[in-house]
């Protein structure tokens, strides 16, 4: 957990520091800082599904090639 709570306050920070350095605006800068992670998070969550989705395919792929034939 402590991870993660640093990651994002790394996260939070560098969202801010390109706001704010891209516009000299704080007000901005902090309006970054909240919805890019918050997009950002629900992009994740997508990123995940396909990722694992695509993992999935290829698993059943390659355990369909090294099933060894049984002789009946």
């Amino acid at each position: 957990m402590t991870k993660t709570i640093s990651f994002a306050i790394i996260h939070f920070s560098v969202a801010f520091t390109v706001g704010y350095v891209l516009t000299g605006s704080i007000l901005f800068g902090s309006v970054m800082a909240m919805v890019e992670p918050a997009i950002n998070t629900v992009a994740f969550h997508f990123h995940e599904k396909i990722w694992n989705r695509l993992q999935s395919h290829k698993a059943a792929a390659s355990g369909e090639l090294s099933q060894p034939v049984q002789a009946s």
